[in-house]
């Protein structure tokens, strides 16, 4: 091990944690017994590490983090749960993100995330690779964030709410319905407000695919059908592709209904 401190002095690390090399740890930070972190991650000072934190790889945390506090559940009776977080995230000032409960056993963060400011996490959420989570914003348990989503400063999210790939979500938003993938969600009450097409050109999609995503959500906001019409017309109409299948699929799946269009609420 070669854990590179500060002030030695001046930190609480538990010496059962496992840690792994070249991790700095600066002044002031606690982290207890059942931790592991991995190699060349940067733990800033005044961070709180708690039971069940599994953090990898090059990342950031920085000054008064919380991770792996205990879940705000009051259905939560101390079972033994984890905080997943993969590698290369940068997770900023003040961040809280709580560990799992009995539901789902682990609240999980992909790789290459990045969680702003005063952002909150709860138990058992589901957060891909490449996920921004704006400063200030409220993940409700059970949450799930596929990857490529942005979800913009001030933004609330429902517990249970899934927020598909590619999505861009408008500050100050509160999300309490299903947002489906590749799409921007604006305005109040939060709609489908079209494409997010500069995300999708920035990750490579070709103005073709681009252009059939449009053609679907088309016919699902914007034909005066309803939901479950509209996926029936695709489906027999639309040829089989990954992007069909995989709007098709999250709606089909969307427990809660999705985020409905402008007509719908103008």
């Amino acid at each position: 091990m070669n854990i590179a401190y500060m002030n030695q002095t001046l930190t609480n690390i538990h010496p059962e944690a496992i840690i792994g090399e070249n991790v700095v740890i600066e002044s002031f930070t606690t982290i207890s017994k059942d931790v592991v972190i991995g190699d060349n991650t940067w733990i800033g000072p005044n961070v709180v590490i708690m039971d069940g934190a599994r953090i990898g790889k090059n990342c950031k945390i920085f000054p008064g983090a919380v991770i792996a506090g205990i879940p705000q559940d009051l259905k939560f009776v101390g079972e033994e749960t984890t905080v997943e977080i993969g590698d290369n995230n940068i997770i900023r000032e003040y961040v809280t993100i709580n560990r799992g409960t009995k539901a789902k056993g682990k609240t999980v963060i992909g790789n290459n995330c990045l969680i702003q400011s005063y952002a909150h996490v709860a138990h058992d959420c589901l957060i891909g690779n490449n996920v921004i989570v704006g400063s200030y914003s409220g993940l409700a348990g059970e949450v799930e964030v596929d990857e490529f989503a942005i979800v913009s400063p001030g933004t609330l999210v429902h517990q249970f709410v899934k927020i598909g790939k590619h999505v861009i979500i408008q500050g100050g938003s509160k999300v309490i319905k299903d947002v489906p993938p590749f799409i921007t969600a604006g305005r109040e009450p939060l709609v489908f407000a079209g494409l997010n097409s500069v995300g999708l050109r920035r990750r490579g999609f070709s103005t073709e695919k681009i252009d059939e995503i449009q053609s679907l959500y088309r016919q699902i906001y914007q034909m005066g059908m309803n939901v479950s019409t509209a996926i029936k017309y695709i489906e027999e109409n639309h040829p089989e592709t990954e992007v069909r299948d995989e709007i098709i699929s999250f709606i089909k799946d969307a427990k809660r209904g999705i985020i409905r269009g402008m007509r719908e609420v103008s």
